[in-house]
């Protein structure tokens, strides 16, 4: 065997013949040690081809080309027909992770199966699960996560990543988390920044994606758009700091989608992409997905980088590592894998159908029940409503190979009857009506004197689609601006089926969502138009309505089912956050008049994030909720409306009254801000953790193993649950604990373990849960660590975060946080117990937290500081623009005690902190110490007072 040269130089006949020798090509060897092998044979341009999503082929060494990213979230996406399961929050809904793990497999299997048949066009890493905790609802990416509680989000992101990883060393996927961190809005994603305090951060955001990582499910991450504390996500100090110490082996980092490039355009970081990709990659950035397959000027900046020396090439050989780490994991230098006998056979096969089935199942939700439910076989039904009939697929759902609708489903039980209940119009302008082709394939709208009807669907947030009835295809928007009925509906990234109808004297006007542009008639057709002077002024006739019809059909039937929700790429997706919780206005009037013709009414809500049906709930005697279920959804909810199946989903996030409930959506403060199921005070419409079963269920007998446990002991908890109904079901048993005394904010309830179990009648099981003291800590802002503080604490055991059963208490023997050392010891100004007018942002380029205000008399306070030794002065690092005033108190920012004076003199840039002083008078004894920002724009990273 011939070795390199050089570390960076293979020796020039290191060729073909040899290839079976190498080392990197022998299983038997340790990981380590074959990539070690692999990268020394390795040019420096060999390595810098590693370093962007579509790697080059190495022919002389045998490697292939290699691609990073397939999209796996439920399913298999984007690559053709596959099976499509529920949405990862409905999936999350089962409180099922083995379920959950299945489901990863069978999705593992159809990426390794397309792999097989196009390598190059099926890449193993895939991009899933996302685990970032769903704080708010209005999201718009709120359907691709699992809970808004970070450890039941990191169960089951875990459970994902496990299936789709396999069960061997070799890895069948590499799963790679989304997205790092701090990510849940879609609002100026690119450049809005998420002010996270340390306890959230340790508590919350950090939490949901440690366990995959930790574990081993999951072996790579992706940085998100958006900036944290003021600093990229994708420069985040974070992944060396935090990630790459939750394991041994190498994590892979990602780049998400054209994200390298923000760092120079919209977040204005750095001043050209040499400089930016160099940082990028000292932060830990190993893999570029940037200007799609052309990885040349990606590269080009990364040379550029070395030439001017930001970058060595030891660097390069990290990332080039952790790179080569997954490909050999994967085992692509194997002469054989436990996966190779994959085939399309598995793709949508049996097996996989019963699983998307028994997962659709698993997930739907009861939500309300008067008696209504199961229905009988013997009834008519009318299955109404805009989300009846159709399935629909998300931006990250496979290609739905049949569809099984509710409409489908039920008619196979049942005598139905259907209606959509939308409304039917005709828009008319001063040079005629809007006239639509009834060819198939559609063609340019028109302006006549006959009259086309339109179907209007409205997907909330004043969003429109319309649906011509004469050939049954959307109206859209093509690229030269005419409108065309050619759409089976809203599609694509760039959605231009929707449209805003906006109010003009004697009629509206459209304006067509995705571009901008209103509608205009121009020589007979119907086109867009930039100047909006120019839009066609429309009347609206109302040829039937929606509504209307469908009382009718409710009033001929037995019971009415209204399947109504969202449309995955409408209002709520991707690049779009929702302003409110509401119902569509046509689909709530929809639910009232049905209600209103037939009170036997059930509804059924199909969506990928909570609404407020406030009057439904008050009305509507059953009410059941559902993510889009993907190709076996129709058959799954016919097995639980008509009670074959008992409904076995429970929320994973809140369903609040209103969005008055939830603070800014840009507020990722979630103790400060009284949100999630974890603190939040208010009455939600459906606690987390709810969802009903048609049998009843008694709890008794809790029982805690001790009724006092320490720092590495588990407390264990019993209890023991009876069907007391007439039929079999199934009953998610849910453990929460509250610290009742503490230094600090503790939740009001925390989830700490659950068990589902299904009992016939009458049948009894003791259940139990472990849980370990060590997860009762939190993050102690006084000394940067976790602790588990000496208190008393309750455990609540029930069926929902607000529906307890039974409650005991038991005491933590822990540790008892002193008061706050200040003196002779620098105090990181991020480490504030509480705030006003407060943001976090970034002290440095590469790492360090500092604050800044936003308003005059902002402020930060160090609670139970302790100034006992009577410090003479104040050193301070501050920085702001225009300069200020700071000014220390003591006990309370308004009226305390004034203890010193800093003026902070304008800085040249946001990262100039200026060394400055105080001396202190009156500081003495154990205070809250308070630094009140006089000024709006004054930044302070660190403070020390000196004895």
């Amino acid at each position: 065997m011939n070795e390199p040269v050089t570390a960076s130089g293979p020796a020039a006949d290191d060729e073909a013949p040899t290839r079976a020798a190498h080392p990197f090509r022998d299983p038997s060897l340790p990981v380590r040690e074959r990539v070690g092998d692999l990268l020394g044979r390795l040019t420096l341009e060999e390595k810098l081809g590693l370093l962007h999503q579509y790697q080059a082929p190495v022919d002389r060494l045998g490697l292939r080309a290699f691609r990073t990213g397939t999209e796996a979230l439920h399913g298999l996406a984007r690559l053709g027909p596959a099976t499509v399961f529920p949405q990862a929050v409905g999936l999350a809904s089962t409180w099922n992770p083995d379920l959950v793990t299945q489901v990863g497999a069978a999705a593992g299997d159809e990426v390794l199966a397309f792999h097989h048949k196009d390598p190059g066009g099926a890449g193993r890493n895939v991009w899933a699960p996302v685990v970032n905790p769903l704080r708010d609802p209005r999201w718009g990416r709120n359907e691709e996560g699992y809970s808004e509680d970070p450890w039941l989000t990191g169960v089951m992101g875990t459970a994902y990543a496990r299936g789709l990883r396999g069960d061997h060393d070799v890895l069948k996927t590499a799963p790679t988390l989304k997205h790092f961190l701090a990510y849940n809005n879609e609002t100026g994603r690119h450049v809005t920044s998420s002010s996270v305090p340390p306890r959230v951060l340790h508590e919350y955001e950090l939490r949901a994606f440690r366990p995959a990582i930790e574990s081993g499910a999951a072996v790579a991450v992706m940085p998100s758009y958006n900036l944290v504390n003021g600093r990229p996500a994708h420069l985040s100090p974070l992944i060396a700091a935090e990630v790459r110490t939750w394991t041994d082996d190498d994590v892979l980092v990602v780049s998400d989608a054209h994200a390298p490039a923000n760092l120079v355009g919209p977040q204005d970081y750095h001043d050209d992409l040499p400089e930016a990709y160099a940082h990028a990659v000292k932060a830990g950035l190993d893999s570029f997905t940037q200007d799609d397959a052309d990885a040349a000027a990606t590269l080009g900046h990364i040379r550029t980088a070395l030439d001017r020396g930001l970058l060595g090439e030891g660097d390069i050989d990290a990332a080039a590592r952790r790179v080569l780490a997954i490909r050999v994991r994967l085992g692509e230098f194997d002469p054989a894998t436990p996966y190779d006998g994959i085939t399309q056979d598995v793709v949508n096969g049996p097996g996989h159908r019963a699983l998307a089935r028994e997962a659709a199942r698993q997930s739907i939700t009861l939500l309300k029940n008067e008696g209504i439910l199961p229905l009988a076989a013997r009834q008519t039904v009318a299955v109404i409503g805009p989300l009846s009939d159709v399935l629909l697929e998300d931006w990250y759902s496979g290609t739905l190979p049949y569809q099984v609708t509710a409409r489908t489903a039920l008619g196979g039980r049942c005598r139905t009857v259907h209606c959509e209940g939308v409304d039917r119009i005709a828009l008319r302008s001063s040079g005629g009506y809007l006239q639509a082709t009834d060819d198939p394939a559609g063609g340019p709208l028109s302006v006549g004197p006959v009259r086309s009807a339109f179907d209007v669907f409205d997907w909330g947030g004043g969003a429109y689609a319309f649906r011509a009835a004469a050939n049954g295809r959307h109206v859209s928007a093509g690229d030269d601006g005419v409108l065309v009925n050619d759409q089976p509906g809203p599609s694509g990234w760039e959605v231009r089926q929707t449209f805003r109808m906006e109010e003009r004297p004697g009629g509206m006007v459209l304006r067509n969502i995705s571009t901008g542009h209103h509608v205009a008639v121009s020589g007979g057709v119907a086109a867009l138009a930039e100047d909006p002077e120019t839009a066609t002024v429309f009347a609206v006739e109302l040829i039937e309505s929606g509504a209307v019809r469908a009382a009718s059909a409710a009033a001929a039937a037995d019971v009415a089912v209204v399947v109504v929700g969202d449309h995955p790429l409408v209002n709520g997706r991707e690049t779009e956050d929702r302003t409110d919780l509401l119902l569509p206005r046509q689909q709530e009037s929809l639910v009232r008049a049905v209600h209103a013709a037939n009170p036997s009414t059930v509804l059924v809500v199909s969506s990928g994030y909570p609404f407020a049906v406030t009057w439904a709930d008050e009305h509507v005697p059953a009410i059941v909720w559902s993510s889009h279920g993907g190709q076996e959804y129709g058959n799954a909810l016919a097995d639980v409306l008509f009670g074959d199946e008992d409904p076995g989903g429970r929320l994973t996030q809140t369903w609040y009254r209103s969005a008055v409930d939830l603070p800014d959506l840009l507020d990722y403060d979630i103790i400060g801000t009284d949100s999630t199921y974890l603190y939040f005070l208010g009455t939600p419409l459906y606690p987390f953790g709810h969802g009903l079963s048609y049998a009843r269920f008694a709890y008794s007998d809790l029982l805690l193993s001790a009724a006092e446990a320490g720092p590495g002991e588990t407390l264990t908890v019993r209890v023991t649950v009876t069907n007391t109904g007439d039929r079999a079901g199934e009953e998610v048993v849910q453990v929460y604990t509250h610290q009742r005394r503490s230094r600090v904010k503790q939740p009001v309830r925390q989830l700490r373990g659950f068990r589902k179990v299904r009992l016939g009648p009458g049948e009894s099981r003791t259940v139990a849960v472990d849980v370990p003291v060590a997860d009762l800590a939190f993050w102690d802002v006084t000394r940067g660590r976790f602790v588990v503080e000496d208190a008393p604490h309750k455990v609540l055991v029930g069926r929902s975060s607000r529906d307890v059963e039974l409650s005991a208490s038991f005491t933590v023997k822990g540790e008892r946080i002193p008061p706050r050392a200040v003196v002779g010891r620098p105090i990181e100004a991020a480490d504030h117990d509480e705030y006003d007018g407060i943001v976090l942002c970034d002290a440095a380029p590469e790492a360090g937290d500092a604050v800044r205000s936003v308003a005059p008399g902002a402020w930060i306070v160090f609670r139970d500081a302790d100034l006992t030794g009577v410090p003479s002065g104040c050193a301070l690092a501050a920085a702001g623009a225009r300069g200020g005033i700071l000014t220390l108190r003591l006990d309370d920012p308004l009226s305390g005690d004034v203890i010193g004076t800093v003026a902070v003199p304008p800085t040249p840039t946001r990262h100039d902190f200026a060394g400055l002083g105080t001396p202190l008078a009156g500081a003495a004894g154990v205070r809250d110490l308070y630094v009140v920002f006089e000024n709006e724009g004054l930044a302070v990273s660190a403070l020390e007072f000196r004895p």
